[in-house]
């Protein structure tokens, strides 16, 4: 048997079992794998389904160009796709994408525009801006937007949906996503959910980030807003692929504790994933208080490492954003408690030496 090119080896990625990291947990722990596609992440999926929709509407024809706004990962996909189909590729991407990210999608033939991570999603400066106006000055383009194309959360209803229950064989009772566009998390949920209504979706959100606010409280809340590390999770703005109606439980998680789970995922599980990988494996700790015996919990690891070798996997790089030398964080509310003990035990210790207590 052989494949007829490199898109029809897209999709039914493996579920392993994190017996080694996750020993402490009783519950079974799952990563769907995604770095197991043939260009290394989640976004083969909507990156294929996406374009051949366009085509079916006639919205993308031959000598066209594509052009979107990334993170990195879709890009690459994009990239691979548009290659194979003849058409052109035309990414935005922010200053906060590593520079191995942009040098793979250079080399799938992409023209990659760079713009910088702190401008407002409203700023013409701002990647979503500069991908609409390309888009408009480019002739026969068609731009994708993967943030409000609902056909992003199809792919996932049509493909990782349906995998996670076949391979669990119906068993699996938590799936937790890490949460930027919202079409992975939305699209699957949205199959399991029709399956068992009572699997509990979790969300994974960064600091910084506004969609957990606007999950608990149904507003924007640009308060909430500053830089973050983690590529590829939480969002500035609202994207219509987010299904927030699915979604159970929502919890942030820091980049410390992102970075420190990607690495002993490789240290102790031989899988070098992505940074936001470490994400969702933070986020099972976070909820292992939760977790019982029989719970069958399915955390999706959206990426493959080799994309963060300068960053997380580079101590120089952990020590520079005060990731080494210091006791990592699981959370803004253990690293306040762990302060609070710590003042206690001064004052207790003051009043002793003041005759205050014995």
């Amino acid at each position: 048997m052989y494949y007829n090119n490199v898109l029809e080896t897209i999709g039914n990625t493996p579920l392993i079992k994190l017996g080694n990291i996750c020993k402490e947990i009783p519950a079974t722990i799952l990563a769907k794998v995604e770095s197991f596609n043939p260009g290394h992440s989640a976004k083969d999926r909507i990156a294929l389904y996406m374009i051949e929709q366009a085509e079916q509407k006639g919205l993308l024809v031959p000598g066209g160009t594509v052009v979107e706004a990334t993170s990195g990962n879709t890009g690459f996909s994009l990239a691979m796709v548009s290659a194979l189909k003849g058409y052109k590729c035309i990414l935005t991407v922010t200053s906060k994408s590593s520079q191995e990210k942009i040098m793979l999608l250079r080399s799938m033939g992409a023209q990659v525009v760079v713009c910088p991570a702190d401008a407002d999603a409203d700023d013409p400066r701002s990647y979503y801006k500069r991908a609409e106006q390309l888009a408009y000055d480019t002739p026969n383009s068609y731009y994708l937007g993967q943030n409000f194309n609902l056909d992003n959360a199809d792919a996932h209803y049509h493909t990782t949906g349906p995998e996670i229950w076949q391979q669990t064989k119906g068993r699996v009772t938590h799936y937790i996503c890490c949460v930027g566009t919202g079409g992975t998390l939305s699209g699957t949920a949205r199959y399991l959910k029709e399956q068992n209504p009572a699997i509990k979706i979790i969300g994974v959100d960064a600091y910084g980030s506004v969609l957990k606010k606007y999950w608990e409280t149904g507003a924007l809340d640009k308060s909430e807003i500053y830089p973050w590390k983690v590529e590829g999770l939480g969002k500035t703005i609202i994207p219509d692929n987010v299904a927030f109606e699915l979604i159970d439980e929502f919890v942030k998680v820091t980049d410390r504790s992102s970075a420190h789970r990607a690495r002993q995922l490789a240290k102790k599980e031989g899988l070098l994933v992505g940074y936001s990988s470490g994400s969702a494996l933070q986020a099972v700790f976070q909820l292992k208080k939760q977790l019982r015996p029989g719970d069958m919990v399915v955390a999706l690891m959206p990426d493959h490492g080799s994309r963060y070798i300068g960053k997380i996997y580079n101590d120089d790089w952990m020590r520079q954003q005060g990731f080494l030398g210091v006791q990592h964080p699981t959370s803004q509310y253990d690293q306040f408690k762990r302060m609070y003990k710590t003042y206690v035990r001064k004052y207790r210790r003051y009043l002793k030496q003041l005759g205050s207590i014995s």
